[in-house]
Formats: structure tokens, C-alpha cells, sequence
């Protein structure tokens, strides 16, 4: 009989991350059968989909309350297929509303679970630990002060690396002049990087208030703004940039937008990671609906809300390297001062990316993907 896989990507950064796993995990069981949740980058690998994380890229107290029947629905399907194909493990990646009930259905079932890039229970939902400890056979953290933080509950959670490092490694990018050349921009042009987020609804907060931040901008500085487009949203996401005609914008990759930009204005989330490997400076921006907001600050309890200073400075740290703009800050108005700040002070901005880039160094482990798919062969 061919060995069955149960994995449960429901977000396309954790789809990312899962399909570097099943990669590794296929060079050594070709036969492998994967059945669950994911996207573009799974199917590729022939994973058999039951939902895609398109579906499912829900975000928010009162969006998921909205969508509350069709998660429900989602759920049954899912417990349906895992009691019909028996699969000998699962393999649940982030997205914890989902994957924590569906952990304890495994559990149930005596169905070892592999959790990777686990909940951030440190940062909201500590409670969500006894449901941890009591469904999850290997946690297997990307960040390493989670390591002392789970075992202080009882966890034995275990170290592996951030993914992003391994990403970022098989990346190459033409040179700074090349790219410059390619787009007919004067050498001495300034970059600001516009990354706006990699869901609907982030976008449609944040991008009107970056723009406005952008146009301001322009009026002081000759510059080009490079807007980093996820590639699984359409056009009319970006539908606000036909009000914004003044200003010149290119559109790239978020890792472009990365790579050349002299400042980032980042949407809080995994961006703010990723710029962090690349030293960008940047302007930590997050803007939500006020339901979600107001829910959102009672319960969480971090002094920082960006990973970029949460990986630089610690948890506890009140000092921050970023500047972060929060739900009434995040305004074109506010934006564009903090980011004024950043490019009229060049010591300051050289800072900030040494400070960056030294934290870099707190994400490295070895190759997760390998490692990962050494232990779910294990199980397998």
C-alpha cells in the first residue's frame, strides 16, 4: 500500500513552507500519496486538493465569524476524507483556528500530528498551549526563543529554522545596475517599496494609505515607488492605483521590492521578516477593520507588533529598530513623516540595516525543509 500524507496548508506563505517539506519528502517516497489542503505549489507536486488556500485565505474576528458556515463545512469534509483515505500522518503548517481542532480529530484517531510554524501563542491565545500539548506529537517552531517559551509549558517544542532563510538562499537577483538599466531609471533614483500585504483585505486597508503616503512623498523627492503584487490576486485588488497616475510606480516581486528598495513601507506579517533578511530599513505598517482592531488589542499582548523587532530585540524588549504605525497611525499623513525620517537621515537608515541584518543570524538552523521531512518519515 502507498503511504498517505494528511497536510493542511490553509494560507499561501504556510502553502510555501509545506510544499519545501513534501519536495524533500518525495525524493525519498516517491509513492507518496498527499491529500489535503493547499495551493499551487502542492498541486504541482501532485498533492490531491480537497480546498485551496485561496479559499480559505480568511482573516479577522468578524470575517471569520461571516464565514463561519462555510468553515464548519470545510471541517466535515476534511474529518470525511481523513476517516476514508487513513492517512499514517498529518502534517499541519501555521493557520491555527483550523489546524487545532482538526489536531485533536487526529489525535482521536491515534493519527500522529507534525505541527510546523507553530500558533504564536506567545503573542495571543496562550490557552491554545493545553490543546498543544495534549493533540501535537512534534511541534516544530521557526523562531528560537519559542523553544523556552513552550518548554515552560510543558513542550518539548523543537528548533528547525525559518523557512524564509532556505527561500531566500535559492533566490538570485541581476544587479542593482542591470535592474535600473532594464527599467530606464537614473542611477541616483531613489526606491520606496510598497508591500501592501498578501490578502484582500489587508490591501484594500493599507494600500490607500501607503499611496497617500507615496504622493507626498513625490512632492519632496524624485523618486519611483516599487509595488510588490502577490501573484494569486487579481487586478481590481490593486483597483485604488488608477487614482494615484502622478506617481510612478513598477510593478515587481515582493523579494524585488526587497532587494533594490532604498525604504520599505511593510505590512506587519512575514514581509516584515523577509525585508529584515535583506536589511531593508523600513516603516511597519497594519491597518484593520475597527471590530478587528478593537478585539485584536485586548487580545493581544505584545510590545511590538512587527517580527522584525520581535526578532531583533526580543519579546519583553520595549526598543525597537523599526518604526511601527498601528490602526489610527497607519495614515498616508503619518506614514509619510516616519518614512521622512528614515530617508533624510542616511546614518540612520545605515543603522537600521546593520541592526537588521545582524538579527538575521537568530533565524538560521539547518535546512528545515530536509529536516522536517526526516521526521515525517518517520511517522510515515
Amino acid at each position: 500500500m502507498s503511504k498517505k500524507l494528511f497536510v493542511l496548508a490553509g494560507e499561501p506563505s504556510g502553502e510555501m513552507h509545506a510544499a519545501g517539506v513534501i519536495a524533500e519528502l518525495l525524493k525519498a517516497t516517491p509513492e507518496l500519496r498527499v491529500i489535503g489542503v493547499g495551493g499551487p505549489k502542492l498541486r504541482a507536486l501532485g498533492a490531491e486538493l480537497l480546498y485551496d488556500t485561496a479559499q480559505m485565505s480568511i482573516m479577522g474576528f468578524v470575517d471569520v465569524l461571516k464565514h463561519a458556515g462555510f468553515l464548519r463545512r470545510v471541517i466535515r469534509e476534511l474529518k470525511m476524507a481523513v476517516l476514508r483515505e487513513k492517512p499514517q500522518a498529518a502534517l499541519l503548517v501555521d493557520y491555527p483556528g483550523m489546524n487545532l481542532l482538526m489536531a485533536r480529530f487526529f489525535h482521536d484517531l491515534g493519527i500522529p500530528v507534525i505541527y510546523y510554524i507553530s500558533p504564536q501563542v506567545w503573542a495571543w491565545k496562550e490557552g491554545r498551549v493545553k490543546a498543544i500539548r495534549r493533540d501535537v506529537d512534534r511541534l516544530l517552531v521557526i523562531f528560537d526563543f519559542e523553544v523556552a517559551f513552550f518548554r515552560r509549558h510543558g513542550i518539548n517544542a523543537e528548533f528547525v529554522g525559518h523557512p524564509v532563510i532556505e527561500q531566500l538562499a535559492e533566490l538570485s537577483f541581476p544587479s542593482r545596475e542591470l535592474f535600473f538599466t532594464s527599467h530606464t531609471l537614473s542611477p541616483q533614483t531613489r526606491l520606496v517599496g510598497l508591500l501592501p500585504g498578501s490578502r484582500r483585505a489587508e490591501i484594500a486597508h493599507i494600500l490607500p494609505e501607503m499611496l497617500k503616503a507615496a504622493r507626498l512623498l513625490n512632492q519632496h523627492y524624485p523618486m519611483v515607488f516599487l509595488l510588490g503584487r502577490t501573484e494569486h490576486l487579481d487586478e481590481e485588488v490593486y483597483g485604488e492605483l488608477k487614482n494615484y497616475r502622478d506617481l510612478f510606480v513598477i510593478n515587481c516581486s515582493a523579494y524585488e521590492v526587497m532587494q533594490y528598495s532604498d525604504l520599505g513601507l511593510v505590512t506587519s506579517g512575514t514581509a516584515t521578516l523577509e525585508s529584515l533578511c535583506f536589511g531593508l530599513p523600513m516603516v511597519v505598517v497594519y491597518k484593520t477593520g475597527m471590530l478587528n482592531y478593537l478585539i485584536g488589542r485586548q487580545l493581544v499582548k505584545l510590545k511590538s507588533i512587527s517580527l522584525a523587532n520581535i526578532v531583533s530585540k526580543g519579546l519583553e524588549s520595549d526598543e525597537r529598530v523599526v518604526p511601527e504605525l498601528l490602526q489610527h497611525e497607519a495614515s498616508g499623513e503619518k506614514i509619510y513623516q516616519a518614512a521622512r525620517m528614515i530617508l533624510d537621515d542616511p546614518c540612520k537608515a545605515s543603522t537600521m540595516r546593520r541592526e537588521l541584518l545582524a538579527a538575521r543570524s537568530k533565524l538560521a538552523g539547518r535546512s528545515p525543509s530536509h529536516t522536517i521531512a526526516a521526521i515525517v518519515q518517520e511517522y510515515l
